[in-house]
């Protein structure tokens, strides 16, 4: 290979570099979990936008709609819980400006909103996933019912949490009949970033659920694996697990 050649591969070389870099994104993918209260008698109505209008717009605008849940059983908070996938942060933030300033959806808003706001109440979060977190597959499998799980850690244990789920909990949640879906800890800049973990479960039914969470915890593995990550103390704190069983609606990529 002539000097002249080998000069030229690395010109090329350097050049497919740059491209990547420039086109990779130091912080994504971001998701993005939303959490709606719909105002009295307006439920139904925020679904039938989302359905309707919302999720296309939001694609339009960057946004990947990944899944929308409602609560199983009575939802006496009238609440909507969704996520969205964007590549970054900085992309979330132009991707809201730019739907925001949308004579699409400022129309869709305005025509929804004649008899008055949809929402009460939002709660948002942005999260990234784990380093052991499967890349949450928008697939529409039916018949599962989603359970949203929050843990959150005394400080300086989220360390130690994630290690137990990504060499122990993870295989032992598959071996015993639950999907994991994805795990997420909050981005770095939101409240209780280092004291929180927040992951998605898949189960073929509530009863389902309950029976594997039965087998798991009486698990000789899960005995040990727990016993051995606590014996500097718990690695949640006390009421630090939050459950809360989902079913996708009926417009959900996800289900």
């Amino acid at each position: 290979m002539t000097r002249l050649t080998v000069f030229a591969a690395l010109a090329a070389l350097a050049s497919s570099l740059s491209v990547f870099s420039a086109d990779s994104s130091p912080d994504g993918p971001v998701y993005e979990l939303r959490v709606y209260y719909a105002a009295e008698g307006k439920l139904d109505a925020l679904h039938a936008r989302f359905r309707d209008h919302t999720m296309k717009i939001f694609e339009n605008h960057g946004m990947k709609n990944v899944g929308y849940f409602v609560p199983e059983g009575k939802n006496e908070e009238r609440k909507l819980v969704y996520f969205l996938e964007h590549k970054s942060r900085e992309a979330a933030k132009q991707s809201w400006k730019d739907f925001g300033a949308d004579p699409e959806w400022q129309q869709v808003q305005k025509e929804s909103e004649k008899n008055g706001r949809l929402v009460s109440r939002l709660d948002r979060t942005y999260l990234q996933l784990t380093d052991y977190s499967p890349t949450p597959q928008v697939e529409k499998k039916g018949g599962r019912v989603f359970e949203l799980r929050t843990y959150t850690t005394p400080e300086g244990k989220l360390d130690d949490l994630n290690a137990r789920f990504r060499n122990h909990t993870m295989t032992l949640f598959k071996k015993h009949g639950m999907e994991n879906v994805a795990y997420w800890t909050k981005q770095p800049d939101e409240k209780d970033a280092k004291t929180t973990l927040i992951y998605l479960l898949a189960h073929k039914s509530r009863d389902e659920a309950t029976k594997s969470f039965d087998a798991f915890r009486k698990d000789p593995d899960w005995v040990k694996a727990k016993g051995d990550s606590e014996k500097n103390g718990s690695l949640t704190v006390e009421n630090g697990v939050k459950s809360e069983f989902l079913i996708p609606s009926d417009y959900s990529p996800m289900k």
